[in-house]
């Protein structure tokens, strides 16, 4: 069953990125469904956060996205080189989104192999925000997209874990934030392969 629009408007980014951990992630993209749970997090917690995109209120063509109501892709370029896959969350105005990072794949192992270019299953296939949006197909191209599509969504299969089982850590390449840098805002199932960088 598809998340309901509901989820994605509570302004408690924390709570939402914590609570999509083992949610399973689904796209549908040239007739093939590709997914799996996900198992590591990152909120970005709007103007204040100077980690995020949106720091300062800063709205620009290609952080727009994210000022506009919760239950919607975000969908960026990193680097010139990785697409990056994020929740847009709360309501309209506040911008709030979560990084996927990692998901444990399930369904369409054969197609996200050939979309990461890889022979047999190993970790690395869905470890990392730019392995996660390759592997499902996704692109700039769905940006803004509704995550009540059939192209992109979220479904709760009452996968849950303990609190004893998540790790909340610091967020990975935001050096440049300061103090924000440091915040607990990442969150991962504590001993899961796919994770991207475990917490040492």
């Amino acid at each position: 069953m598809k998340l309901p629009e509901s989820f994605y408007l509570n302004p408690d980014v924390l709570y939402l990125s914590r609570n999509l951990l083992g949610k399973y992630l689904f796209t549908y993209i040239d007739g093939v469904t590709t997914g799996g749970y996900i198992i590591e997090t990152e909120a970005y917690n709007g103007i204040i956060d100077r980690a995020s995109h949106s720091f300062g209120n800063r709205i620009t063509p290609r952080t727009k996205t994210m000022f506009m109501q919760g239950g919607i892709a975000y969908v960026y370029l990193c680097y010139g080189i990785h697409e990056m896959f994020n929740v847009v969350t709360s309501v309209e105005g506040q911008p709030h989104a979560i990084l996927i990072r990692a998901i444990q794949p399930t369904e369409g192992l054969d197609v996200m192999l050939y979309r990461r270019n890889m022979l047999k299953l190993k970790p690395n296939i869905t470890s990392g925000p730019g392995s996660v949006a390759k592997a499902l197909g996704i692109t700039r191209n769905i940006n803004a997209i509704s995550l009540q599509s059939d192209v992109l969504w979220i479904e709760d299969r009452g996968l849950t874990f303990k609190d004893e089982e998540i790790a909340a850590v610091p967020r990975v390449g935001v050096d440049y934030a300061g103090d924000d840098a440091s915040l607990p805002y990442r969150f991962y199932v504590k001993g899961n392969p796919y994770v991207s960088k475990p917490n040492k």
